[in-house]
């Protein structure tokens, strides 16, 4: 029997699928569209087809994310801040501070060694520094936004943007153009400055788990910010799956499962930057 976790965000909606031994037995990403409700029904609908999975083997399913009250048939809905917290700890069960960066917003959120969150920023105002920023920087380009990584990689000149607004950061790359500066230095530069926007938010100290789309897909970014902290970085399997994992984790302990004896996929987790983060 399994329970399933639907994480529905403003960018993208993720199922995820557990067994009773808290394993990842499949997931599924996409777009979440204008209708959260068809939406997340086929995400975890293409979820349970990927793991062969029937429906009737459900549980229960748990619902999150900013479309949270639109998953039709969920036994429990809780808020992302809480599965990201319940997820990252279950692979990092240690104080530390979650940084997720996903397609609307930035969290930072800091837990203390019982797993119990302690404090919580969001960047409510603007969406300079997610998925959406990149998006649109990666036109202003002329680039796919899955180039951005790989470019950021070959730079050897560190540009900085002073920046950080969508529209005015794409005035300044144009002129970075005109100035003849190479399209893989001003990616990295973009990098720089999300990195730089984490740390005004909240200073980052001590272990930082970092999660959401923007990592799974630009591991990059991981480095960048490793080169100003002092303190690991760490970054569970799958990290754009944590709001659906920390979700299916609390309908395991619905059930009366202990997931504190189960035990952690330690061999799957890195440190820093990967070319194995699997974003799905």
């Amino acid at each position: 029997m399994f329970w399933a976790g639907v994480d529905v965000g403003a960018a993208t909606t993720k199922a995820a699928i557990l067994d009773k031994k808290a394993n990842l037995v499949s997931f599924h990403v996409q777009k979440s569209g204008v209708d959260y409700v068809s939406g997340s029904r086929e995400c975890l609908e293409k979820a349970l087809e990927r793991g062969g999975i029937s429906e009737d083997s459900l549980k229960g399913i748990v619902a999150t994310g900013y479309g949270r009250y639109n998953v039709p048939g969920a036994k429990l809905v809780k808020t992302e801040i809480s599965c990201h917290t319940k997820g990252c700890f279950f692979h990092f069960p240690e104080a530390c501070t979650i940084v997720d960066i996903g397609g609307q917003d930035c969290k930072v959120i800091r837990v203390d060694d019982s797993g119990k969150r302690t404090a919580f920023k969001m960047n409510r105002k603007c969406a300079a520094g997610t998925g959406a920023f990149l998006e649109e920087v990666s036109l202003r380009l002329g680039l796919d936004v899955s180039q951005l990584d790989s470019l950021a990689r070959v730079s050897t000149k560190r540009i900085k943007l002073g920046s950080y607004c969508t529209v005015f950061t794409s005035t300044e790359i144009l002129a970075l153009i005109r100035k003849g500066e190479k399209v893989e230095d001003i990616v990295r530069g973009l990098f720089e400055a999300i990195a730089q926007r984490l740390l005004e938010m909240d200073p980052l100290q001590g272990t930082i788990v970092m999660t959401g789309g923007v990592v799974a897909h630009n591991p990059v970014l991981v480095d960048v910010l490793g080169e100003k902290i002092p303190g690991p970085i760490k970054v569970p399997p799958h990290p754009q799956l944590m709001g659906a994992f920390g979700a299916a984790l609390y309908g395991l302990e619905q059930e009366g499962e202990s997931i504190s004896e189960v035990p952690r996929a330690g061999n799957n987790i890195v440190e820093r930057s990967s070319p194995i983060y699997n974003p799905g």
